[in-house]
């Protein structure tokens, strides 16, 4: 296509100075190019932060017992699909509330109740070996009652 002479000039009513965005006919938009990838950086960073704000809960429950941390996980995964805040901010106090340990010492006490027993204990549990065990101390044990001929009187005898 042939260029005319008039289409390189500019309008009488256009300005001498054009902003750097406007583009000349048939060339690129700088401008439009950097705004898409702009765009996609952002909505990936936006992306990213909300994800990462997602899993919150799972990385502060990380050190906690399995169970607390499937409860956060599976809360957390319902925030994150349902998108019911609630459940995020179940998640989030379950994460920082610290459960007590109740296995441990029931499993303790299950463990010793069966050496009292004489038993073998169950499968899964650690068996200390006799040269590491600590020392039994012998527990003093109380002296019966005196028996009766051997009680003092109840009433003193007066003597006459």
């Amino acid at each position: 296509m042939p260029v005319n002479e008039h289409s390189a000039t500019l309008h009488a009513a256009a300005t001498g100075h054009l902003p750097f965005f406007i583009s000349a006919p048939g060339e690129g938009d700088g401008l439009f190019n950097a705004m898409i990838v702009f765009l996609v950086v952002v909505v990936f960073a936006i992306g990213l932060f909300y994800l990462r704000l997602h899993a919150l809960p799972e990385q502060m429950a990380h050190g906690t017992s399995k169970v607390q941390m499937q409860i956060v996980g599976v809360l957390a995964l319902l925030a994150l699909f349902t998108h019911n805040h609630i459940f995020w901010i179940g998640a989030l106090l379950i994460a920082l509330v610290q459960f007590p340990n109740v296995s441990a010492p029931l499993a303790s006490m299950a463990q010793s109740l069966e050496k009292l027993a004489g038993g073998a204990p169950p499968e899964g549990y650690a068996q200390v070996a006799p040269d590491q065990a600590e020392p039994v101390k012998a527990v003093p044990t109380r002296k019966p009652p005196p028996a009766e001929t051997e009680r003092a009187p109840a009433v003193p005898e007066r003597v006459a």
